[in-house]
């Protein structure tokens, strides 16, 4: 058992309050203790990432009580991949709050943002459903106060829809831990994962209605059509910062159907027979679909970019909904690409909103200085987010087509991502050509004031996006190799579960009437 495994969910829990209570009038100390804070998480998490890059498998039992009695924490190359995408994107995130001032517009912006890496990290981390579901509300309360920052009314409706929706995914949420418990015995995933394959054929009602609920729950998350209608507004009205950190929320959502579906329900159990292919598949080339098309609608550039979130998610469930170990990997490989494309596309409509009046696609003049910089950025990130080559996009999307060729659903989605592609090509060169080309041509009135040049920082921390971009499609090959072995690590669930209970080759099968003091 390591301790280093909790340290990317103590470490921000313990910075949060103390920002709180100890520099909440002091914005020069929060940005240092905050920016240092993710430093150290970054460091933590790549020392995760590298031991578990020989598929090895940690532990961490809280206060030692062994699983499935105990709290247990577990790292793989799943959780430990997650764990490190979160942490770099939260710097760069938090670079460009603290450059372009953002963090100092309303109370307690550092704190919350803290309590929002606590949530994702431990929802990432933690091998029980039930303290899944805990991190699901830490999220949910950080978020809600990210989401309202710096105040507005439109913003605030927007939250109000965000947690409504949030809640009820989180009412769904502990009906099906209630029917798992029910049924089972256990929250514990490992546990679980024994259990589930000892359920009589005859008597699985019970539990095949908690895997669906768990389902809709992670797809709530996740944004899949129809679960998908909270997600533009709550993104578009969001602080840029805020939003660019929500790009690896949606992923969560994600990471929860790979960590259960292959974990406890897999494909090849009789509970799970059609539940992919017969529902999340379709409901994912449909999120797909109307992602492409609410880019090619979107009258404002906040809310293309959102819809291109929704887009970017049909494309990953598209990918997971086949499960397969090659289609895992190809979704793994695009969910770190589009969680890097979406981030930088928030904070550029950020930066293209200095110099305008408003975000709505019209020609207006261009601001006096930083334009060019700006349209370099968004080219570069929307050439990413529509999958043209030469960048991660293109090649996730190739990995995702070559994932499906053998699927019974092959010709519909070849059909779909093409002409998703398409569509999301023809909106994104719309908005673009509008904002930063036609610019040229109309001529500010004399009596206009410059606007004001974003801060350095503020492109740097975009600038930054943008490289890891590139950096992940030049080393295509390396990132390809070590998704492929994390997807073949999930298929092959034998190490994690022994690991968690501690029982080499053994099934962990309650004997009758017994209570197993969860």
């Amino acid at each position: 058992m390591t301790h280093w495994i909790i340290l990317p969910v103590i470490l921000p829990a313990i910075l949060a309050p103390f920002i709180v209570l100890a520099a909440r009038y002091h914005i020069g100390i929060q940005r240092v203790l905050s920016l240092a804070g993710v430093l150290g998480l970054i460091c933590v998490a790549a020392g995760l990432a590298w031991q578990a890059s020989d598929s090895t498998v940690t532990l961490y039992q809280l206060g030692d009580w062994a699983a499935p009695f105990g709290i247990v924490l577990v790292a793989d190359r799943l959780s430990t991949m997650m764990v490190l995408l979160t942490a770099v994107l939260a710097f760069f995130v938090l670079l460009y709050a603290v450059g372009s001032g953002w963090d100092d517009r309303g109370r307690h912006f550092h704190a919350l943002y803290q309590f929002q890496l606590m949530g994702i990290m431990g929802a990432f981390l933690t091998g029980d459903l039930f303290n899944l579901f805990v991190f699901f509300e830490v999220l949910l309360i950080a978020s809600y106060g990210l989401m309202i920052h710096a105040g507005g009314n439109e913003r605030l409706r927007a939250g109000v829809q965000y947690v409504l929706l949030n809640l009820l995914g989180s009412t769904l949420f502990l009906f099906a831990l209630g029917a798992i418990y029910a049924e089972t015995g256990t929250l514990n995933m490992a546990d679980l994962a024994a259990r589930v394959q000892l359920i009589d054929p005859d008597a699985t009602v019970g539990i095949r209605v908690a895997a669906v609920l768990l389902l809709l729950v992670f797809a709530i998350k996740a944004a899949v059509v129809p679960l998908h209608f909270w997600l533009p507004s709550s993104y578009a009205e969001a602080p840029a910062p805020v939003a660019a950190l929500f790009a690896i929320m949606t992923k969560v959502g994600a990471y929860a159907i790979i960590r259960v579906y292959t974990l406890v329900f897999h494909p090849e159990l009789e509970v799970t027979d059609g539940l992919h292919d017969v529902w999340l598949l379709p409901a994912a080339l449909i999120s797909l679909g109307i992602g492409a098309v609410g880019i090619l609608a979107a009258k404002k550039l906040d809310r293309l970019v959102a819809f291109a979130v929704i887009g970017s998610m049909g494309m990953v469930m598209v990918a997971i909904s086949l499960f397969t170990p090659v289609s895992i990997a190809a979704a793994l490989y695009y969910m770190i690409h589009s969680t890097l494309a979406a981030a930088a596309l928030f904070l550029i409509v950020d930066l293209t909103r200095s110099g305008r009046d408003s975000l709505t696609l019209e020609e207006a003049a261009p601001p006096v200085s930083g334009a060019v910089l700006t349209s370099a950025m968004f080219f570069v990130a929307a050439i990413a987010m529509t999958g043209l080559p030469p960048l991660s996009g293109f090649v996730g999307k190739l990995m995702i087509l070559d994932a499906s060729f053998q699927s019974s659903w092959a010709v519909w989605a070849w059909a779909v991502i093409l002409s998703a592609s398409l569509i999301s090509v023809v909106g994104f060169g719309r908005a673009g050509s509008t904002l930063f080309w036609k610019a040229k041509s109309v001529v500010p009135p004399e009596d206009t004031e410059p606007a004001a040049a974003p801060a350095p920082m503020a492109y740097v921390a975009v600038g930054g996006l943008v490289a890891l971009l590139i950096a992940h499609t030049v080393f295509a090959g390396q990132m390809h190799r070590f998704t492929i072995a994390t997807a073949a690590q999930l298929f092959a669930p034998t190490a994690y579960v022994e690991t968690v209970l501690e029982t080499p080759g053994k099934l962990s099968k309650p004997k009758e009437g017994e209570d197993d003091g969860y």
